[in-house]
């Protein structure tokens, strides 16, 4: 507007004639009132339809107004058009700035929840792989009790094969019943863990599926807002796209966009922490019952030992006593040999007195009396009669005895092979099994 008004004060001046005045000639022409005046016919076709001169100057005037004023509101609109068009282009620039600023800090975003996701992945994979081994473990482990679990029941087994009066509930099969039961119990054990580490294994691979999905969103979208980023005033594959200022329907706002990747990472890392204390628990319970089952075990051979060496105790004593039973044995049948021998060694005196009785009953008459050699042969014979009574009555005891000692002997024996029968089913069987009993190193599952 300054330069409007710096032109209307360079407009020339209006003339002075009034604007209803014209020059005396002309005037006295127009208005026929001068010394030629003529108001013939020769004029009559030049006056029709013709403005008068201050119409005329009206018109110019008006013109002069018309394109001052065009020009005026011309200038006045190329000033606004030149101040709206740096406007616009100054918001423009800004907000072009402004949104490669805003995804510029959304690729920051994006960048720092893709490295987050790709950190909780790679610890997923090194959890779920550390929990690999410990299942690796738990099975070896579980494996490795069939062994006990055999020799136990084969040692109970085999001992079902000794012989009466060794066939006892001793303290020996008490313990190999609790070896067997502590090897069924820690295998109920191992089978159930073993299925919950199967279970987390599951939900770590799960997780760590799901996170990868989300990096590889966030990948996928890293890239084309980092292209987005790239693109300028100047880039070549811009082109219009009017209907893409819409929001789509299942669009994400920002705090469902961030909260969903936190969702993520908090569950991946609650299972990462679960498969760690699950770990931590299987390494507790494959120590404790590999030390449970070796401490049984030990506990077992101990009692073995103690048994071994109560029946070798036994078979040593009976085999004392069947030594002496035997000489005894000899020596009653020297006993019972010399008794007979005493008892025939009596016949032939009691032969004499008997024959001398009966021959001196066959004196005559008077001669037959009893004299005092009649009295003594009678009193021999009583006690010829009496000794062989009381040899005989001591042959039989001695047999009877002899034959008790034979009983013995017999029993002796009977007890010595029943015992060499326990020590060769407890020492030869049960223990040279029990040698092959796995090391606590596999019953820990680390071979």
């Amino acid at each position: 507007m300054a330069q409007t008004d710096v032109l209307l004060t360079k407009q020339p001046a209006p003339p002075t004639v009034p604007a209803c005045e014209l020059p005396p000639k002309l005037y006295d022409v127009a208005r026929n009132t001068g010394a030629y005046t003529s108001s013939g016919l020769a004029t009559a076709g030049f006056r029709t339809a013709k403005y008068l001169v201050d119409e005329w100057f009206q018109t110019c005037y008006a013109g002069y107004h018309r394109a001052f004023a065009d020009r005026d509101q011309s200038e006045r609109q190329r000033h606004e058009s030149r101040q709206l068009a740096a406007e616009t282009e100054a918001l423009a620039q800004r907000s072009q700035e402004d949104s490669t600023r805003k995804v510029g800090e959304h690729l920051q975003d994006t960048h720092g929840w893709k490295s987050e996701l790709q950190r909780e992945v790679g610890e997923l994979v090194a959890e779920t792989d550390l929990l690999l081994a410990q299942k690796q473990r738990l099975e070896r482990a579980l494996d490795s009790t069939a062994g006990p679990f055999s020799i136990a029941m084969d040692n109970l087994q085999c001992r079902e094969r000794r012989q009466h009066p060794d066939l006892v509930r001793d303290y020996v099969e008490m313990e190999l019943l609790k070896e067997a039961e502590l090897i069924r119990n820690v295998q109920e054990l191992l089978k159930r863990t073993l299925l919950q580490a199967v279970n987390q294994i599951r939900l770590n691979r799960e997780h760590k599926e799901t996170c990868e999905m989300d990096w590889s969103d966030k990948v996928e979208a890293y890239n084309i807002d980092e292209t987005c980023a790239r693109y300028h005033n100047q880039s070549t594959d811009v082109q219009f796209h009017p209907h893409s200022a819409k929001f789509e329907e299942s669009a994400s706002t920002r705090e469902t966009w961030a909260k969903f990747t936190q969702e993520n990472l908090c569950r991946a890392e609650r299972e990462r922490l679960a498969s760690s204390n699950l770990r931590g628990l299987i390494d507790c319970i494959l120590r404790d019952t590999a030390e449970d089952l070796r401490l049984q075990c030990d506990t077992v051979n101990l009692a073995f030992g103690r048994r071994l060496e109560e029946l070798e105790d036994t078979r040593h004593k009976l085999e004392h006593h069947l030594s002496k039973t035997l000489q005894e044995i000899t020596d009653q049948e020297h006993n019972v040999a010399a008794l007979k021998q005493a008892i025939k060694d009596k016949e032939a005196p009691l032969k004499v007195a008997q024959t001398r009785l009966y021959q001196r009953s066959h004196r005559p008459n008077v001669e037959l009396c009893r004299d005092a050699a009649q009295f003594r042969l009678v009193s021999e014979i009583e006690e010829l009669n009496m000794s062989l009574s009381a040899l005989r009555e001591k042959l039989l005891e001695a047999e009877q005895s002899l034959r008790n000692l034979e009983d013995t002997r017999m029993s002796l024996e009977k007890d010595i092979a029943v015992k060499t029968n326990s020590l060769f089913i407890d020492r030869q069987k049960c223990m040279t099994h029990r040698a092959r009993y796995p090391p606590i190193l596999q019953l820990a599952g680390y071979q």
